[in-house]
């Protein structure tokens, strides 16, 4: 089931920004936009989150309406979208195994000789129309206006929590170590990840498809467990991954001195030098790749990876009693379990 709703993902995909194209004339406009917004749609994908939007809907209603999968892509292009001003911010210079939209634009810009902007200036914008162009997907969809509404209000809520939970990370990086506690970081994992990727897909669908509120609040919930889960694998694969297995550069975190479960837990179980010695390196203005290795080897010493890994599961015990309980049809709670399990490679 999963592999077949992916498969016509990827093809509405092509459909969706060829037509976008036709209605706004990216094109004619802007060769360039259009062709590096076209590229990074298109880049290959997992998809999470248009295949927990279809789930969400076809696990309540069973079948499909008219532009369903159209109004899916909607999740997919605010991803992108939030992916772009990531990257920026963050300064990485690679995204899906390619080069980031920033990057992609500083390479054109180097051939132009001189100008008063750069390429995250450019790929900003770009997001920008991604943005917009989620909104046009989303309200494709032919389903009752008022579930409709409610669904978009959903959307838009996750886009104002993500774009929150980057801002307060961004200010968690000013905070010293030993002032973090684990209800701020898992605050950051809500907002940021599981909130977007996991609880909206899946209840946005759900209410388009007109399930019942205490249905949807542990669907909601259920994304919530999974999302934190799928956060504490992501740090690990950025703290001790490869960038061919990630698609994106390796130690990020640490780089940008950011508060994972991870860290937090190593620095409150390791020896008073090894504390002194991560506070020092989050202090300064840019951590030496040797620095960010001993802290990497800090962390394995401290157990914080078997920390985590157990925490992972008993999100993962509580999200399964979550999804069983939530009325879903018979086939997509199979679908589901399984598919978000293969995710986390359980």
């Amino acid at each position: 089931m999963i592999y077949r709703i992916k498969n016509r993902i990827e093809k509405e995909l092509h459909v969706f920004i060829d037509k976008i194209d036709g209605l706004y004339g990216l094109s004619g406009a802007s060769p360039l936009l259009f062709r590096s917004i076209r590229g990074f749609f298109l880049r290959k994908g997992k998809r999470i989150r248009p295949i927990l939007f279809l789930i969400g809907y076809l696990g309540f209603k069973g079948r499909q309406t008219k532009n369903l999968y159209t109004s899916a892509l909607s999740i997919e292009l605010l991803h992108d979208f939030l992916l772009i001003h990531d990257d920026i911010i963050d300064k990485s210079p690679l995204r899906r195994g390619r080069p980031s939209l920033h990057e992609v634009f500083n390479a054109y810009l180097k051939k132009k000789g001189k100008a008063k902007f750069n390429g995250a200036d450019l790929a900003i914008v770009a997001g920008d129309v991604m943005y917009a162009a989620a909104i046009h997907a989303f309200l494709s969809i032919k389903e009752d206006a008022r579930r409709k509404e409610k669904a978009l209000r959903k959307l838009i809520e996750a886009a104002i929590r993500t774009g929150a939970g980057e801002f307060i990370e961004l200010l968690a990086g000013l905070k010293d170590i030993k002032e973090i506690n684990k209800n701020d970081i898992y605050k950051i994992y809500d907002y940021k990840t599981a909130c977007y990727t996991f609880s909206t897909p899946l209840s946005a669908g759900a209410i388009l498809a007109g399930a019942k509120e205490p249905r949807i609040k542990k669907l909601s919930d259920f994304g919530i467990c999974v999302g934190r889960a799928f956060q504490i694998n992501d740090d690990i694969l950025d703290m001790f991954g490869e960038e061919k297995q990630t698609g994106k550069s390796t130690l990020t975190d640490l780089k940008e001195s950011k508060k994972t479960l991870l860290i937090w837990y190593a620095y409150n179980n390791s020896s008073q030098k090894d504390k002194a010695f991560i506070r020092k390196a989050f202090s300064k203005k840019k951590t030496g790749r040797s620095d960010l290795l001993k802290i990497r080897g800090i962390i394995e010493e401290s157990g914080a990876l078997d920390y985590t890994r157990k925490e992972t599961s008993r999100l993962i015990k509580t999200a399964e009693g979550l999804l069983l309980s939530s009325g879903m049809l018979p086939e997509y709670i199979q679908a589901l379990s399984g598919y978000y399990k293969n995710l986390l490679c359980l």
